[in-house]
């Protein structure tokens, strides 16, 4: 019979606070003043939303086609600029400001927090377009992150890095410069150096692009077992740097010796300095391994061509890590 009657009790305060839970909340006073609705601006701010995304999704596209830096930045801006200036439209139009001069209250009490509830249900009462304005907030803040992220898609493969040591240089396959023509043993003369490419093959590919320099063969100092890779003094290495991916770009070729320093491959990125002499060994900077040397060949019409593959992997020295 107690049982009984503990049950009963506890079904009685169950539908007594269910019932309270139904009743609705007496009317409370407004905290935000009401605003009159502003059309006009909502179609503003969501044509400015539309644009961003489209200026985006353009900058997007023009990283993925290969446009021109300043396409892809350009366009990126203006998608950045366009949100911009719709965050402020909206700001200035849709949410009510006002200056209370008063303290703050405790933390943690909970008519403060059901105030400022009501401050945020109140301040979008003005807004008769949300759902479009959502929509094309959603499309802006998607696209724009899109352009934000394309860039990182040049890092490289994620999952399978193995392409990242792959060599387009075969046994003969023919030198040529930037624009395809084949480079000849006679167009390399002494003091400067020159910049080839595999023929028939991406110039874009990290192990595509050679350095060339014509030394004394006299001079040479390469390591063991390459005595024939540089016929007639010409060197060949990576252009692309051992410490952290960047271009070889200058050459030094002293003229007053010999006060000055050694000839060498320099990076002009990180100052790593290779012995072109001396199969590119380190000889300053942060760079930790040579650059990989190509073997060369001079064939009967003097077109130079690769007598091989290179000496190890192109590229940083960081990449061999994932494959450690």
């Amino acid at each position: 019979m107690k049982r009984l009657v503990k049950w009963l009790v506890g079904l009685i305060v169950l539908v007594r606070g269910i019932q309270r839970a139904r009743e609705p909340e007496p009317p409370r006073e407004r905290i935000v003043e009401a605003a009159g609705p502003h059309p006009r601006a909502e179609l503003v701010v969501a044509g400015l939303l539309v644009a961003a995304a489209a200026a985006a999704a353009v900058a997007v596209v023009a990283y993925g086609v290969g446009w021109s830096t300043q396409a892809f930045g350009g366009t990126l801006a203006a998608a950045v600029g366009l949100l911009a200036v719709a965050l402020v439209v909206a700001a200035k139009t849709f949410i009510p400001t006002e200056e209370l001069d008063e303290p703050y209250p405790p933390v943690g009490q909970e008519d403060e927090s059901r105030a400022v509830t009501q401050i945020v249900r109140e301040s979008g009462d003005g807004i008769t377009r949300k759902r479009l304005l959502g929509g094309a907030a959603g499309l802006a803040g998607t696209a724009v992150g899109a352009a934000l992220l394309a860039p990182a898609v040049s890092l490289g493969p994620v999952f399978d890095t193995s392409r990242l040591n792959e060599s387009p240089w075969r046994r003969g396959r023919l030198l040529v410069d930037e624009q395809g023509r084949p480079l000849s043993a006679d167009d390399l003369d002494t003091g400067t150096f020159y910049t080839a490419f595999p023929a028939g093959a991406d110039p874009k590919a990290i192990g595509s692009p050679l350095i060339l320099v014509r030394l004394d063969p006299r001079e040479l100092k390469l390591p063991p077992g390459r005595a024939g890779w540089a016929p007639e003094g010409i060197v060949a290495y990576s252009k692309i740097c051992t410490h952290a991916g960047c271009a070889i770009a200058l050459y030094r070729n002293p003229l007053f010796t010999p006060t000055e320093p050694q000839r060498a491959l320099v990076c002009p990125c990180h100052y790593s300095t290779f012995d072109p002499a001396a199969g590119a060994k380190v000889l300053f900077g942060p760079a930790g391994r040579p650059l990989p040397q190509l073997p060369l060949a001079i064939r009967q019409d003097r077109r130079l061509v690769a007598a091989g593959g290179y000496s190890g992997p192109p590229g940083p020295a960081w990449w061999g890590v994932r494959n450690a």
